[in-house]
């Protein structure tokens, strides 16, 4: 063993012949002259080895072999519980955050008579909300990789919740108080949204990781739909459109608690199985990911997806009311926003449950399956929505059909996309990765798109010398056409991002693993150790403990000590 390696042994000759395993101090650097190697020191291992069943080195102790294997299996049931709470936490939490984004579009048409106001003025209200979405992201992104997790996403849920209920009651005459309402919305869920991906990478590692984004992002068609159910039932069952805000307020209080009592911080990068990397300044981050290939060319990938399912979850209902009242289909406001609802939930459960299905079939044979898969799926989608489109002037059945395959193969990327940004950013730029992506994407994506679609709209109708429900129909059917280019146009950037994420994922596990020769800072490492024994008890094959990660000291170069109990670690061996 090199200098700065853990041994273990027992050491029956200490106290009354108890065993006592030895452990041997990883040295930190801080650029004094060399010391020699200290003695190992005595230390009763059940503080560090988080499993307490094996020694350091991964082998049973003989005191302790007789009860291993039983301990092992019930603390491994344990981590896999407390793992899998944490991930049903996080989804609960998206699935509320997507519900109360689009229960506005479920009663769009009623908000537009209350305030009186335009196409573009109801864009608007989307609009605002995901402009100060994307702005705050890279704040919360930035807070994410230095601070506790856990207290900014409950904080953030908390805020969204108490402002939209708010908003709840603003009255008629203040629709500029109404839309700042819908700004401040986006604060609240900019927290939660950088931040959550970057815990379940934490807590899952590998193929495990992308099964849990894959249940993770299950939110968001299947939270935007029931935003559309919500939203158009609850105001239809009590009169008013205002008591559709008032559903998920509750919910998010709810989920506030969750998150404070039962998640637990977990390390960042302990799933990975590699050293802890020395943290950064924000400047450096932000650098070093605009110089990354696959990850810029994956967000403006993405970037055309959000522009895509920004403008139909607010425009689409509407424009299939104005298409059966041409084709004098008498049927509620409310059912056509259950009827699209529904197909948005169960496209967006079949695409992203496809993506993960033909991801992994794909991987046989080329580790560029990601990328190649949210290709062609934003690719595919692009002729059906084009279809949609043209045939809701003749048939609505067929209309609902080809809605449901365009957002299906649409919904491909959703969890694929941010794995290929957990696998290729190092863990102490994640949250970071996160918000410059959701800065990206809304920014030139659904932060416009609402707003321009709308616009669009008014301005072809104010071309026609007469302004009848036919005009109306119209203007919004043009006005979405522009969707079915960005579709192909996204394409073009997954295809272009396949080409450089091989190379951008082997650079970082190396970085990672420390194959570069790069060292932990002593504050960091004290730090992530206080996280790693209050987190957990046991490591897994699948959700990873901070203990169970591999990496050869040998690759380690010589390093200065200073060392105190505080900054005692255990070796990446455990």
């Amino acid at each position: 063993m090199g200098k700065g390696d853990l041994l273990s042994g027992n050491n029956a000759n200490v106290a009354g012949d108890v065993p006592i395993s030895t452990i041997r101090i990883r040295h930190l650097s801080n650029g004094l002259p060399t010391q020699p190697t200290l003695p190992a020191v005595n230390l009763d291992l059940k503080h560090r080895c988080p499993n307490n069943l094996f020694s350091c080195n991964g082998k049973p102790d003989s005191d302790h072999g007789k009860h291993a294997g039983g301990k092992k299996d019930r603390d491994r049931d344990s981590w896999h519980c407390r793992s899998y709470a944490v991930l049903a936490i996080l989804l609960l939490a998206n699935l509320i955050n997507y519900m109360d984004r689009y229960t506005i579009a479920g009663v769009l048409e009623d908000v537009q008579r209350f305030y009186s106001i335009s196409n573009a003025q109801a864009g608007l209200l989307q609009t605002s909300f995901i402009l100060s979405y994307m702005l705050l992201s890279p704040v919360f992104g930035y807070l994410g990789d230095r601070y506790n997790r856990k207290y900014i996403m409950a904080g953030g849920i908390l805020f969204w919740s108490l402002i939209t209920l708010a908003g709840s009651f603003i009255s008629q005459e203040n629709y500029v108080v109404f839309l700042l309402m819908r700004a401040l919305v986006g604060v609240g869920e900019a927290s939660y949204s950088t931040i959550a991906p970057t815990i379940i990478a934490d807590i899952f590692s590998k193929s495990m990781r992308t099964k849990a984004l894959s249940i993770f992002y299950f939110a968001i068609p299947v939270g935007s739909g029931l935003g559309y159910i919500v939203g158009s039932k609850v105001a239809e069952a009590m009169g008013n459109w205002q008591w559709a805000l008032r559903v998920t307020p509750v919910l998010g209080i709810l989920c506030t608690l969750l998150v404070m009592f039962v998640i637990v911080e977990p390390p960042r990068g302990a799933s990975d199985g590699g050293i802890l990397l020395r943290r950064t300044s924000w400047l450096s981050d932000l650098v070093y990911l605009v110089k990354h290939k696959s990850f810029m060319l994956s967000s403006l990938g993405f970037t055309c997806v959000t522009f895509v399912a920004g403008a139909l979850a607010l425009w689409a209902p509407k424009y299939m009311n104005k298409a059966m009242v041409v084709q004098q289909i008498d049927m509620p406001e409310a059912t056509v926003s259950l009827i699209f609802g529904v197909i948005t939930c169960a496209a967006g459960f079949t695409g992203v449950a496809g993506g993960l299905y033909f991801a992994n079939l794909l991987r046989r044979w080329t580790p560029r399956a990601d990328p190649l898969v949210c290709a062609v799926g934003l690719i595919a989608s692009a002729p059906f929505l084009y279809l949609a489109i043209v045939c809701s002037n003749h048939s609505i059945t067929a209309t609902w059909i080809l809605i449901f395959i365009a957002e299906a193969l649409l919904s491909l990327n959703w969890a694929l996309v941010t794995d290929m940004l957990l696998y290729i950013v190092i863990p102490t730029r994640r949250s970071s990765a996160e918000a410059l992506q959701i800065l990206v994407s809304h920014a030139f994506g659904d932060a416009g798109s609402p707003y321009l679609v709308g616009l669009t709209a008014d301005i072809v109708a104010s071309t026609y010398a007469r302004q009848d429900i036919v005009v109306q129909f119209l203007s919004l059917q043009y006005s979405l056409y522009v969707c079915c280019f960005l579709c192909v146009i996204g394409g073009a950037f997954f295809l272009a991002t396949a080409l450089f994420i091989q190379d951008d994922r082997i650079r970082t596990d190396k970085a990672i693993k420390g194959a570069s020769g790069a060292t932990p800072d002593s504050e960091d490492i004290v730090e992530e150790q206080l996280a790693i024994d209050k987190f957990t008890d046991s490591p897994t094959d699948s959700t990873t403990s901070p203990s169970d990660t591999t990496s050869e000291d040998s690759s380690q170069p010589e390093q200065n000590s200073l060392l105190t109990e505080s900054t005692i670690v255990p070796d990446s061996r455990l």
